[in-house]
């Protein structure tokens, strides 16, 4: 018996949908798929469909996450080339085409939050296969937070490098970590070693992605997992001879005008191939880079790494990047660029200072406190049998004078050598415009030897306003060099300390970058040339050294001698330079000099300059004597002229006041 059926066209569809889900999904590689279905969003510079010929060099490593044989993936890449792209699509695809449990790591609580909202969510929500999959916010039918969300055959959860506790309990055959050079250490070991357990189970099916620009060399952990890798650079054919290379920035050119202004816009990339020389135009590179491939230095074991700068960004012009350069140096700020745009370690400058190179730039003075010094402090460190300060003077843009340097020897629990001291930060110095400079600040240490604390704060107790400022130092990275002011008590019935504390690791880090300085102006350091050597070698005790502590590199100050007076000294005279924060503008506006000549120039200056300024000064000094006794003698023989008598005042009842005597160098401000 048959039964008639008025809807066989409906039917038939029903039976095609139903199949179309029966059927395994197409054989795609990453890329393949991303092109396909993967669309960015409005507000990048490239929306719509992701175009893989903006970014040729994203599609290996993309495709290399489905790679059996790999498990591992180190992207050291600078800025504006996507690598944040490349996360996003591996994700993506592991959620629509081959659904799999994933990790995801920020540094932070923040960063997550600020990852989610400005590229997971936009791009899901701009994809309408990922947004129906993924399960809907306060939905039943899956999760969706800030620390998980869930979709048909798995789930993608969110955890933050400071916080150990959201890796427990979790584990996926896939794991992102993005910006691993900012992830903070934790005591149970670095981050990424962590998460890399979660995977463990996952033998021969997990991988692992990281993704940073870099930081400090020796101490960043992108740079050490890209030297373990096979150390991939994308190398790119000249389209003038054909020959390939990497794009490096000491290849990049630019030119001058007459006035020596730098002309960005003139920017080009020189082949490095001997015999070519070809300045390449934007068009130019993007075309090579268009043709290029990755090349590995190493064997491949199971590692891909990968290096990348911003000038493989087909988005960005060569004119763009050279101006950024010169803005970064023009502000001090060059680690910027060599991190973000061209993606290498910076490598401190303060770890190559030797006490011979500082020696080698001393200087003759035109005056105790020469021309372009402004504003005096003094930085005070106190030892079991003596007190050292040095008295350094400061110009615009911080440039430093170092004036003078004494050693005050006497035992700090008596009287005598705190009166020493109050002698000489009473003393004032002859400006080169002729003005007489006061210490206008000091900062006195208070830590270090067992026993003399209590005595120090018994010296800086009440004088606070008076400029004389109670420090101690504090170990730390990211610290201010001075924090806000804490009261400390200093007995029974006592007036509390105003106590400041000093990022002593952050302050020595500035004096040593500017030791290194080798050209005079902001931040550049003047040595006399009378100082003892000893100074210098007391200035340069310490070394920034790198090392490792649960697989964490930190960075931490040695000592390689024992004294190192002259660089403490330094770094509390800075300390008290902040605490004050004077106006140099106006400061040079005051102490203006005519005949302002480089102190530098004196240098040149043959040994017997000094003896012929004194003979100059001394024929002043006999023409302004010869012109005081002619005067004299005028006066002597005009006629005497007598002044009119005063009136009598009549004395008062009650006697005078007695002015109150000051009571020494703090108060003459």
């Amino acid at each position: 018996m048959s039964l008639p059926f008025g809807n066989l066209e409906t039917i038939w569809a029903a039976v095609a949908t139903a199949q179309r889900h029966l059927m395994p999904p197409p054989d795609l590689l990453p890329s393949e798929y991303a092109a396909q279905n993967v669309v960015i969003p409005v507000g990048n510079a490239r929306p719509g469909l992701i175009n893989f010929d903006n970014a040729p060099y994203q599609r290996e490593p993309l495709d290399m996450t489905v790679n059996p044989a790999c498990r591992r993936i180190t992207m050291q890449w600078g800025a504006q080339v996507g690598k944040t792209t490349v996360a996003l699509c591996a994700q993506a695809y592991r959620i629509q085409h081959n659904p799999t449990n994933q990790m995801m790591m920020q540094p932070s609580q923040g960063d997550l939050k600020t990852w989610l909202e400005t590229k997971f969510n936009p791009l899901v929500e701009a994809n309408d296969e990922l947004s129906q999959l993924i399960a809907p916010p306060r939905g039943r039918r899956g999760v969706n937070n800030d620390l998980m969300k869930s979709y048909p055959g798995g789930f993608i959860m969110f955890a933050w490098s400071g916080s150990p506790k959201t890796m427990r309990g979790r584990s996926a055959p896939f794991a992102v970590c993005d910006e691993t050079d900012g992830y903070d250490r934790t005591a149970e070991g670095h981050p990424v070693s962590l998460l890399a357990q979660r995977l463990a189970s996952f033998e021969g099916q997990s991988l692992l992605l990281e993704i940073s620009t870099p930081l400090i060399r020796g101490s960043s952990h992108i740079e050490t997992a890209f030297e373990l890798g096979d150390q991939r650079r994308f190398n790119v054919p000249c389209p003038h001879c054909g020959h390939r290379q990497t794009l490096r920035w000491d290849r990049v050119t630019w030119s001058q005008d007459a006035s020596g202004n730098h002309r960005p816009d003139t920017a080009g990339y020189e082949c490095e191939a001997e015999g070519c020389g070809t300045i390449w135009t934007d068009v130019d590179r993007i075309a090579a880079i268009r043709a290029g491939e990755w090349v590995a230095a190493k064997p491949f074991d199971g590692h891909a790494s990968y290096h990348l700068n911003e000038l493989y960004s087909c988005f960005r012009k060569l004119e763009s990047i050279v101006r950024s350069f010169l803005e970064k140096k023009a502000a001090g700020d060059l680690q910027t660029f060599v991190n973000v745009s061209l993606a290498e370690t910076w490598e401190e400058a303060a770890e190559q200072i030797s006490s011979g190179d500082m020696m080698a730039r001393v200087e003759i003075f035109r005056a105790p406190v020469p021309a372009r010094a402004l504003f005096l402090t003094a930085g005070i460190d106190m030892q079991q049998d003596r007190l050292e300060v040095e008295i350094v003077a400061w110009g615009l843009g911080e440039e430093s004078w170092s004036i003078r340097y004494e050693v005050l020897w006497g035992d700090p629990m008596r009287d005598e050598v705190w009166e020493a001291l109050d002698d000489l930060l009473a003393t004032t110095y002859l400006h080169q415009s002729g003005a007489q400079l006061p210490i206008s600040g000091a900062c006195l240490d208070t830590g270090g030897s067992p026993g003399m604390t209590q005595a120090a704060y018994e010296y800086a107790r009440g004088k606070t306003s008076r400029r004389l400022f109670a420090i101690k130092g504090v170990g730390g990275w990211g610290r201010p060099v001075v924090s806000a002011p804490s009261r400390k008590r200093t007995g029974r019935g006592q007036r509390k300390v105003d106590l400041f504390t000093v990022g002593a690791d952050e302050a020595k880090l500035v004096v040593m970058r500017r030791w290194g300085l080798l050209t005079p102006g902001p931040g550049y350091c003047h040595f006399p040339k009378e100082r003892d050597p000893e100074w210098f070698a007391q200035a340069t005790a310490e070394a920034l050294v790198t090392r490792h502590v649960r697989g964490f590199a930190v960075r931490e100050w040695h000592k390689k001698r024992d004294r190192n007076e002259a660089l403490d000294c330094r770094v509390y005279a800075y300390a008290a330079l902040k605490i004050l924060n004077p106006n140099m503008v106006r400061l040079s506006d005051r102490l203006k000099v005519e005949d302002d000549q480089d102190d530098e120039e004196v240098d040149d200056l043959p040994d017997d300059r000094p003896m012929a300024a004194i003979a100059n000064t001394a024929v002043k000094l006999h023409h302004a004597l010869t012109a005081l006794s002619a005067a004299g003698e005028e006066a002597k023989n005009a006629p005497e002229e007598h002044p009119p008598e005063k009136p009598q005042v009549k004395a008062s009842a009650t006697p005078p006041k007695r002015r109150r005597r000051k009571s020494g160098w703090m108060t003459n401000w």
